[in-house]
C-alpha cells in the first residue's frame, strides 16, 4: 500500500481499489460536520482535513452508512457488521494524496475515513430508510435548520477567533447557568465537555443532579452540530460507571439527561442503563434517568424491560417509589395499575429534581399525577 500511496495522487477506496471522487457537503445538510461520499462497491467515506477529529469522522460516516439512523449505528459490530479503513495524507483542496505530506509549502494532515457494511446489515439499512421515507411522506416537512423537530444550533462565524475552555471559567459559567455561553465555547473548544463531567464529582446531591442536567443541555445542542464529541462524553461516562474502583456520582445522571435532551441521536443508549438497576448506588439515578428519557420520548423506554421495574413500587426507599411512579405514568404503562394501587395514600414525603431543580412533593401526589396521565392517554387513545 506504502508503493501505491506514493505512486497514486487519486485517492482509492481500501475495499475496492477503485478511485473515489471527491465528498461532498450534500444537497441536504442532516448534522454533518464532515464532507460525505459513498464508492461505488458501497462503502461510504468521510474527510476530515485536520487528523486531529478522527473519532468524531468515524462515528459520522458509521452513522450515513446506516442511512442516518442512529439507532441502528450504534447497534452494530465492528467487524461482524461492518469493516473500516482510512487512508491518510489526504488533501482535501485539491482531493489528492500527499505521501509526503506537504504540498506548495502547506501541511496536509487530513483523513478519509472508510465504512463498509457487510452485505446483510445494508440490506436492512437500505430498508429502514426506504420505510423512513415511506413515513414522512405527505408529512409537514421540518422547518429548515433542525433535526428531528430540535432546532439547530446557529453555525458559529467560521472568522472567529477560537476560545480556549478553562475548567475555572466553565465552573462559574456552570455556577451561573449559562447555558448559552457553555455552548458557544464547547463548539470552540471540546474540553468544556470533560470539565463538565467533572463538576459531577460532588457529595452534594443537589449539586450533582443540577450539573448533570445542565450538562445534558449543554451536550444536546452541542450535538446539533458536532455530535461526535457527544457520542465520546458517552462513552467515557459508560466506562466510569462500570469501573468498580472509581466513584459513579452523577455519572448515571448525566447518561439520562443527555438522552433525554437528544433521543433522535443517542436513543439507543436507552437501554443501557438497565444495567446499573442491580447496584443500590445508582438505583435512584437510573429511575431519575429514565423519567427524563420518558418525558420526551416514551417508546424509547417502552421498548425496554420496564415491567422489572413494578417490583421496585413495594421497595422501602420512599424516593425509589415516587421515581418509579414518575416513570411509569410517563410511559403510560397501565399494565402496571394494580401495583400501583397500594401507594395512593402514601403520604412519604420526597425529593425528586426537575430541570436541575429540587421538588418537594409525595408519593400520593406522584401516584395522582402518574394516573392522571394514564388516563389522558387512555381517553385520547379512544
Amino acid at each position: 500500500m506504502s508503493v501505491k500511496a506514493e505512486a497514486q495522487l487519486t485517492p482509492w477506496c481500501p475495499f475496492c481499489g477503485m478511485n473515489v471522487g471527491r465528498p461532498t457537503e450534500g444537497t441536504q445538510r442532516k448534522m454533518r460536520e464532515f464532507p460525505v461520499g459513498r464508492c461505488e462497491c458501497g462503502a461510504v467515506y468521510v474527510s476530515e482535513a485536520t487528523g486531529h477529529n478522527i473519532g468524531a469522522a468515524m462515528v459520522e460516516c458509521l452513522v450515513s452508512a446506516c442511512g442516518d439512523n442512529w439507532d441502528m449505528a450504534w447497534e452494530l459490530v465492528p467487524e461482524d457488521d461492518y469493516l473500516t479503513g482510512t487512508i491518510e495524507n489526504y488533501d482535501e483542496v485539491t482531493h489528492q494524496v500527499v505521501a509526503k505530506r506537504n504540498l506548495d509549502g502547506r501541511a496536509v494532515r487530513g483523513v478519509l475515513f472508510f465504512v463498509r457494511l457487510h452485505k446483510e446489515m445494508a440490506e436492512v439499512a437500505e430498508r429502514l430508510a426506504t420505510r423512513q421515507a415511506t413515513t414522512l411522506e405527505g408529512e409537514t416537512p421540518v422547518a429548515a435548520g433542525a433535526e428531528g423537530g430540535v432546532p439547530l444550533e446557529p453555525a458559529p462565524d467560521p472568522k472567529r477567533v477560537r476560545r480556549r475552555a478553562d475548567k475555572r471559567a466553565v465552573a462559574q459559567m456552570a455556577q451561573e447557568g449559562d447555558i448559552d455561553g457553555l455552548v458557544r465555547l464547547c463548539l470552540d473548544d471540546h474540553k468544556v465537555l470533560r470539565f463538565l463531567q467533572r463538576l459531577l464529582y460532588d457529595p452534594d446531591t443537589a449539586a450533582r443532579y443540577r450539573i448533570a442536567w445542565l450538562l445534558g443541555q449543554v451536550s444536546g445542542r452541542v450535538a446539533g452540530r458536532e455530535p461526535g464529541p457527544v457520542a465520546d462524553l458517552l462513552h467515557r461516562l459508560f466506562e466510569a460507571c462500570a469501573d468498580s474502583a472509581a466513584t459513579s456520582w452523577g455519572m448515571v445522571e448525566a447518561i439520562g439527561a443527555i438522552i433525554a435532551a437528544r433521543p433522535d441521536i443517542y436513543g439507543a443508549f436507552t437501554r443501557h442503563l438497565f444495567n446499573y438497576m442491580g447496584d443500590p448506588g445508582t438505583r435512584e439515578a437510573v429511575l431519575w434517568g429514565l423519567g427524563e428519557i420518558a418525558a420526551v420520548r416514551p417508546q424509547l423506554v417502552r421498548q425496554t424491560p420496564f415491567y422489572s421495574l413494578f417490583p421496585v413500587l413495594g421497595h422501602s426507599d420512599p424516593v425509589l417509589r415516587g421515581l418509579t411512579l414518575r416513570l411509569l405514568g410517563r410511559i403510560g404503562a397501565r399494565e402496571a395499575g394494580l401495583q400501583m394501587l397500594p401507594l395512593q395514600h402514601d403520604s412519604s414525603p420526597i425529593t425528586i429534581y426537575e430541570q436541575g431543580r429540587p421538588v418537594d412533593t409525595t408519593v400520593a401526589e406522584l401516584y395522582a399525577e402518574a394516573t392522571r396521565i394514564m388516563h389522558k392517554e387512555k381517553t385520547n387513545g379512544e
